[in-house]
């Protein structure tokens, strides 16, 4: 996962966290966060290690994600400035593909960005999705207003 921290983007503000990438981690980023780059206005910072777990009761999300016609990954972040005169970090907590789950930490009034999905995490997405979403059926019932009188 790769954050980016620009300082002083707008008259408005100080710095401005966001997620540029999600990277698949098999390994190969170690396992601490590093800083890449800083070149005093903008940082970018890698964050290894966050596992991404599929769950059957959450299939209807997944689908929701995929059937947006852009589907994206969904990472909760956090920021803290614990020395005011050093710059403030930031780091992701937690990474879904599902859409209620992003719901979810959103109107917990968490950070939540999101980042476009790959083709090959999205086939794979399709793959668990397709046989693990059952669309409920519903049956449409006529509004009260739409029958005779007598049918009330």
């Amino acid at each position: 996962m790769q954050i980016q921290r620009l300082q002083a983007p707008t008259r408005w503000e100080d710095w401005r966290f966001a997620i540029t990438d999600v990277l698949l981690d098999e390994g190969q980023f170690g396992s601490q966060p590093r800083q890449l780059r800083d070149d005093g206005s903008s940082a970018t910072f890698l964050h290894p290690g966050l596992p991404v777990t599929l769950h059957t009761d959450e299939a209807e999300g997944y689908y929701l994600n995929l059937s947006s016609g852009a589907p994206v990954w969904f990472v909760m972040w956090r920021f803290d400035q614990p020395d005011p005169q050093q710059p403030p970090r930031a780091w992701p907590e937690f990474v879904t593909l599902s859409y209620h789950e992003a719901g979810r930490l959103l109107d917990a009034q968490e950070k939540v960005d999101n980042v476009p999905l790959p083709e090959d995490v999205r086939s794979w997405l399709q793959a668990f999705a397709d046989e693990h979403h059952k669309p409920d059926v519903k049956q449409r019932r006529r509004p009260q207003s739409f029958r005779a009188p007598g049918e009330r």
